[in-house]
This record gives C-alpha cells, sequence and structure tokens, in this order.
C-alpha cells in the first residue's frame, strides 16, 4: 500500500507534467494528438494515485495478484502504444517528404526547361 506522502508527490509530479504538457500544447510546441495519449495516461494514473484501491480491484478483475505487476502490464502497454503511433506517423511524414521531394525535382526540371527557353529566346 501507498502511504499518504508518496501519494502527495506522485500526484504533484503528475499535475507538473500535466501543466508542463499542455503549456508545451498552447505555445505550440508539441501537436494536441501525439500529446493526447500523454493527458490520457497521466490522468489515469492520476486516478488511480487518489484511489489506490481501484489499482487492487483492476488488477484483481484481470487476474494480475500484484498491484506493482499491473503498473508494469499498463507501462508495457502504454509504451506498445506509443511505438505504434510513432511508428505510423513516421510513415506518414517519410511517405509526404518523398511526395514532396518528387515535387521539388519535377519544379526544378521546369524551372531549367523554363530558363533554356528563355536564353534561347534572348539569343
Amino acid at each position: 500500500m501507498m502511504t499518504a506522502k508518496i501519494q502527495i508527490i506522485i500526484g504533484i509530479i503528475l499535475i507538473v507534467a500535466l501543466m508542463a504538457i499542455i503549456n508545451m500544447i498552447r505555445k505550440r510546441r508539441l501537436e494536441l494528438k501525439y500529446a493526447l495519449s500523454w493527458l490520457v495516461a497521466i490522468a489515469f494514473v492520476l486516478v488511480l494515485d487518489c484511489f489506490p484501491s481501484l489499482l487492487n480491484k483492476i488488477s484483481r478483475i484481470l487476474g494480475i495478484w500484484a498491484p506493482v505487476n499491473m503498473i508494469f502490464f499498463l507501462g508495457f502497454c502504454f509504451s506498445l502504444m506509443i511505438i505504434f503511433v510513432l511508428t505510423v506517423t513516421l510513415s506518414r511524414m517519410s511517405e509526404r517528404v518523398r511526395k514532396l521531394s518528387q515535387a521539388v525535382a519535377l519544379n526544378e526540371e521546369k524551372i531549367e526547361e523554363l530558363m533554356k527557353e528563355l536564353s534561347e529566346e534572348a539569343s
């Protein structure tokens, strides 16, 4: 069982982290779609911090006998979710970069053709 002192410390850390993420979103240093999973995770852990008996109940329902193991399990699942979201984002970005580089190459080719036409007309 957690002591009240540890619960308060964890609660303060979570609230500070929540405020930092919200501030980063507000200043547009972090997009909401990437921060949403962190906000949900912090809110979930904050609820578990305020109601530690809830962690015991959830772990018993899932068949995990030690609540500490439940925390590690949830952390593992959250890590997998973040890795998946970042992989999808990276795939999208690499596709966009490929399309943009192709567009730039086509535009450069058109510019060269126009420059040739201009130099031929000027001659």
